[in-house]
């Protein structure tokens, strides 16, 4: 599992929730240092503690672990259309340019 990258959602959703790394580790009863080293992609929650995160930031397990989880490609997917969805035209034009730009970066340098 991608330590830094859990840590990184698990702090943009309590960011997202005006939670403070003192207020939330109190929440999910952690300390706040050992929260800090979860953000910070130092340290692997536990089971328990994971459970607890998730129950606080009132997420699916899989929006934290969908870089990990083959069947979570869904919840990027959706997470990328509502981002799209007050776009104009115009600008989903631009957008559809840039992800076919980077596909072939991708197959250029064999990624």
């Amino acid at each position: 599992m991608d330590k830094y990258l859990l840590g990184k959602r698990i702090r943009e959703q309590r960011e997202a929730q005006n939670l403070n790394q003192e207020q939330f580790a109190e929440l999910v009863g952690i300390g706040n240092i050992h929260l800090s080293e979860i953000e910070r992609g130092k340290k692997n929650p536990s089971m328990d503690a994971f459970i607890r995160i998730v129950n606080a930031l009132d997420i699916p397990a899989d929006y934290l672990l969908r870089y990990e989880v083959k069947t979570a490609k869904t919840v990027i997917l959706n997470e990328i259309t509502e981002k799209m969805k007050d776009l104009t035209p115009g600008q989903i034009e631009f957008i559809k340019d840039l992800f076919n730009l980077a596909l072939k970066n991708f197959a250029n340098i064999g990624g």
